[in-house]
């Protein structure tokens, strides 16, 4: 899809993925950026950067980002948390959060601005999401569940919007070097390098998006042998 010249909301936008999305939209021509955030850092000397506080937990945070950002063509669900512990040993309360950002604040995102963007002549959606949505972790089970879920959500979202001139992108992450994967030792992708091939593959209009050396080469694999990745990753 044409990125540019169109006004684009980025969720989780202050650190990671998203910060480097700020700054690979607006490369790819974007003529706005609204950085949503719990805590938004200061206004920079980038007029067509717009620092927002948003908490996608929060209905009431959602609703004064909607009335503020009401120019919005593409969406970017990108916040996100992520716990570590397995299915028998992690708190209940571990579950509620992480599917409390990663599903719900999604879905609430989506039915908040589907008819903003709507209401702007059409645009797109983009889920950063996780190749845990495909595979499971042990490891991290509140967070494999919870991105699992986001991906049926956004399946079933690509669903409901088709005719409506929305596109929804699905993104499948492997290992980003950013602070949420801090001291996980493991080959890991730059934040910057993942969010310059994101950009490219909306503006290319790949409804499914890999991009980052492991990623593809998992789901190549994937492809052909799902077993094979689930047994690979079952031993992380």
């Amino acid at each position: 899809m044409e990125i540019k010249d169109k006004v684009v909301l980025i969720t989780g936008a202050s650190r990671g993925i998203g910060r480097e999305l700020v700054r690979a939209f607006l490369e790819a021509g974007a003529s706005r950026v609204y950085a949503g955030a719990r805590r938004p850092g200061d206004k920079t000397d980038d007029a067509r950067i717009v620092p927002i506080e948003l908490d996608v937990s929060s209905s009431e945070s959602i609703q004064k980002a909607q009335k503020r950002a009401a120019d919005t063509q593409i969406l970017v669900n990108n916040a996100g948390v992520l716990e570590f512990g397995n299915l028998l040993e992690a708190p209940r309360d571990s579950f509620r959060r992480n599917l409390e950002v990663n599903l719900w604040g999604n879905l609430d995102m989506d039915r908040a601005f589907v008819p903003v963007l709507e209401s702007n002549g059409g645009g797109g959606i983009v889920n950063i999401l996780t190749l845990l949505s495909l595979v499971s972790a042990p490891g991290m089970s509140a967070y494999n569940a919870s991105k699992a879920a986001a991906w049926s959500v956004a399946l079933s979202l690509r669903a409901t919007l088709s005719g409506r001139g929305i596109e929804v992108f699905n993104v499948f992450p492997g290992a980003v070097d950013t602070d949420m994967l801090a001291g996980v030792e493991m080959p890991k992708t730059s934040a910057s390098a993942v969010a310059n091939s994101i950009v490219r593959g909306v503006a290319s209009g790949a409804e499914d998006i890999f991009p980052d050396p492991m990623s593809e080469s998992v789901y190549a694999t994937w492809k052909q042998d799902h077993k094979a990745v689930e047994k690979q990753f079952a031993s992380m």
